[in-house]
């Protein structure tokens, strides 16, 4: 199979630089290894009508086809629709919904204009496979086009409810438009069955055994929890103990115990009620000051939209109040930075930390709860707090689990964890590591190739007999250059 791998943004891989995200983290290991192509953004956007231009480089065994998107409809295509209203729906967050229809029409353009580009890397063996929810209509613009080998989506984020999925404008459109897929990916057998019941419900389709009948053909849903690394990851930790911002943080500790959260800074993390736990910790266990601090590193993202520039400043008020209720003058409760590291720098700092701090509200699975584990010292390891709501919390079940809305539970939960006996850490790391190795990154990819790989059908003997425009309700105007509906 010659495997075409689409996302928004592609990692370079410098061990050195920051990663920009769970899916970037996650999809290099496998694009160096298995020689696919990955195509997604270089960055930079390009005016004018210009067909698509990628600039291809290596990547391992792999390689990396990079695009300059479209400049009249970047924006409306990633600020607008696809962080402004796919995003919070995503994440559940209905009331952050913001999103017009021009929003719309370039995010359709935009993912028109990606299936164009694919057409250069397609072979007569060529299997395509698309990642996330800036692409959810890909899969039917390559139709469109005349593709008819395989097309795989895996969703990164969670799959909401019928009734949050319901108020994203255009939903039905988009829903059907992923129809066009062989195989639908999901992180959990929750996130697969919402998809589906929308499908049911929503759509009148036929449903069986998770398979979706439509006027594309079939579709089967299934999930394919996404993992790691584990040993690649462990031996990084190891390594990075004399890096020198791994030795500085061990150094300044002064031998007070570290908490470590490290997220992106986005509403869906849960910053402000792990903060605030903390702070309640410190009230509730006064014995606790000047014993431990946390470390949260948030990288700034999306930072041209409105929620995300309130919970920045939201953010930075509420550490700064509870340094201030509870600092000295040589001792800094929460050690706050808006910077990215490499995983190298991560894996030293992940060991570092006697507590993992992974509480969002809602997360498709987070890939940071897995990390932090691998990186464990296996005769000394720290203690993992995690979400229920985290799609890592279906495999992590020896983690501390907490409700990441309760705060007073969060801060007794992070207090238990500090004070853990080192057998039982020991016993729930090493339940957690069996998890991790029997479920890998490597593993990951193969389960869901072999299963694009069975969805080879004849798509057109198995569709019923339904006009496919019933299904795709944009086609170019004969005198523009303009989609309409």
């Amino acid at each position: 199979m010659n495997l075409v791998v689409v996302s928004n943004r592609v990692a370079r891989g410098k061990a050195n630089e920051p990663m920009t995200g769970g899916l970037a983290a996650a999809l290099l290991p496998v694009v160096e290894n298995s020689g696919a192509i990955w195509v997604g953004s270089s960055g930079r956007v390009r005016d004018g009508a210009q067909e698509p231009f990628a600039e291809i480089e290596s990547l391992g065994a792999g390689a990396l086809a990079l695009l300059d998107l479209p400049a009249a409809h970047y924006g409306g295509y990633y600020e607008g629709f696809a962080n402004s209203a796919l995003w919070p729906a995503m994440h559940s967050r209905p009331d952050l919904i913001r999103a017009t229809r021009e929003d719309y029409m370039s995010y359709r353009e935009v993912n028109a204009f990606m299936a164009r580009a694919l057409l250069r890397f397609r072979k007569a063996d060529t299997a395509f496979w698309v990642q996330d929810y800036h692409f959810l209509a890909l899969g039917a613009e390559l139709r469109d086009l005349g593709v008819s080998e395989p097309i795989g989506f895996f969703l990164h984020t969670p799959w909401p409810s019928r009734a949050v999925m319901s108020g994203v404008p255009h939903h039905r459109e988009l829903i059907e438009a992923m129809l066009a897929y062989d195989l639908i990916g999901f992180q959990t057998e929750e996130d697969c069955e919402n998809f589906l019941s929308y499908a049911q419900s929503d759509l009148g389709l036929r449903v069986h055994d998770g398979v979706i009948t439509s006027c594309h053909g079939r579709t089967r849903a299934a999930v394919f929890p996404i993992g790691i690394d584990p040993g690649q990851f462990a031996q990084l930790a190891a390594k990075a103990s004399t890096h020198p911002d791994v030795s500085r943080l061990r150094r300044s500790l002064n031998g007070e115990k570290l908490a470590i959260g490290v997220d992106r800074l986005d509403y869906s993390k849960g910053l402000t009620n792990r903060i605030k736990a903390f702070d309640r910790m410190w009230q509730l266990h006064p014995s606790l000051a000047r014993t431990v601090s946390l470390l949260q590193i948030a990288t700034p993202s999306r930072g041209a939209i409105e929620a995300y520039g309130n919970l920045q400043s939201e953010v930075a008020k509420l550490v700064s109040d509870v340094n201030g209720q509870h600092g000295e003058v040589d001792w800094t409760p929460i050690r706050y930075l808006n910077k990215g590291y490499g995983q190298a720098v991560l894996a030293g700092l992940y060991r570092t930390a006697q507590v993992g701090v992974v509480t969002p509200l809602q997360d498709g699975m987070n890939l940071v709860a897995k990390e932090y584990v691998a990186a464990q010292n296996p005769v000394d390891p720290g203690v993992l707090v995690l979400s229920k709501f985290a799609g890592a919390a279906n495999e992590l079940d020896t983690a501390l689990l907490v409700n990441p809305h309760d705060i007073d539970g969060m801060a007794r939960t992070i207090a238990m964890a500090l004070s853990m006996p080192l057998t039982e850490r020991r016993m729930r790391w090493e339940a957690m590591m069996k998890k991790l190795r029997g479920h890998t990154i490597q593993q990951w990819f193969a389960d869901f190739t072999d299963a694009l790989n069975d969805c080879r059908l004849d798509r057109n003997e198995l569709a019923p007999v339904i006009a496919k425009t019933a299904f795709w309700p944009f086609r170019k105007a004969s005198n523009s250059n303009a989609r309409y509906h």
